[in-house]
């Protein structure tokens, strides 16, 4: 086990980010994701009751009322863990959090519909695909699409898609870009970088130090990692099931084509030889390519090896 706690675990996420006695963490996080924007002054977790009911929007893990210096008010809502349609989930989810603002019983007053803004903070510890984000950081807001102005601050989306975040610590100017790094490679730090240079990585630390944890919040903790080990495992069997289909799809469509081809022009041996490669060279490249993805989210190199048909030695090579 590291010195320090995973972070993208549930137990591990809400005791950095959800605790009373961690809301220091939470304020300067979101100060620093927000920078020049806004400054939070203080936040408060928003009530049991206000959470999300469903099973399927436990995928949100920290809910919180904050106030700015201003006296501005809004909603934040951060969510950890890879679901299918992530995207589309995520606006769901921010638009219940507005429709429980709205005061049914008085429709017809104009002040039913004042809500508070609602910003999504969504952590992706995977890597993306490629119909969702890009790019590290996707900032979304309500904006006109010929001028590109704001048009409404009541709805704000962030999606941080760690594995595309590649900065080395040295490399790391922004205080934001400095908790990015040391979320992404918590699990496997030493110690702790930044401490000398900004006061609440120190108390990052003591809180993260695995060593710390009592008897009871060990096993919280470990039955959280064993969580996300197995979301993996599924997620690394659904992708290869979904990769042997299509290639066991794309093998009788190029057999068929090889033939009909063959038929027709008498080159079939010179042609089917050549997509055989074809064919052979791409699924090697795909292979490495998903073998990547999976390093990428923290997988050990034997359930690498395992999801993508690589061998052990081969996914060595790709660290």
């Amino acid at each position: 086990m590291g010195k320090y706690i995973n972070p993208f675990t549930d137990w591990g996420f809400k005791r950095l980010f959800g605790q009373e006695f961690s809301k220091p963490l939470l304020i300067s996080f979101l100060n620093d994701l927000l920078v020049d924007e806004l400054h939070v002054k203080d936040l408060t977790f928003r009530d049991k009751e206000l959470l999300p009911p469903t099973k399927d929007q436990r995928g949100i893990i920290c809910d919180v009322y904050c106030e700015t210096d201003t006296g501005d008010r809004f909603i934040v809502e951060m969510q950890n863990r890879w679901q299918p349609n992530f995207l589309d989930r995520s606006i769901c989810y921010a638009c219940r959090s507005i429709l429980d603002q709205v005061d049914k019983g008085r429709a017809e007053r104009e002040d039913a519909y004042k809500f508070l803004p609602v910003y999504t903070i969504c952590f992706m510890n995977y890597m993306p695909h490629t119909d969702e984000v890009s790019k590290f950081r996707t900032d979304i807001v309500l904006a006109d699409k010929d001028t590109k102005t704001q048009v409404s601050n009541k709805l704000r989306f962030i999606y941080l898609a760690l594995p595309l975040f590649e900065k080395k610590a040295e490399e790391c100017v922004t205080d934001f870009e400095k908790w990015i790094y040391v979320l992404k490679h918590m699990e496997a730090l030493s110690r702790m970088p930044f401490t000398a240079q900004k006061e609440i990585f120190k108390q990052l630390e003591d809180y993260a130090d695995s060593h710390r944890l009592t008897k009871k919040e060990w096993e919280a903790y470990e039955n959280s990692l064993w969580v996300v080990r197995d979301n993996m495992a599924c997620m690394a069997a659904a992708e290869r099931e979904a990769r042997e289909k299509g290639h066991a799809e794309g093998h009788a469509k190029g057999r068929a084509e090889g033939r009909a081809e063959g038929m027709k022009q008498g080159r079939a041996e010179g042609r089917a030889e050549g997509r055989a490669e074809g064919r052979a060279e791409g699924r090697a490249e795909e292979k490495k390519a998903i073998a990547k993805q999976f390093l990428a989210m923290g997988l050990t190199v034997e359930q690498v090896a395992q999801g993508s048909g690589l061998s052990i030695e081969e996914v060595k090579g790709l660290q």
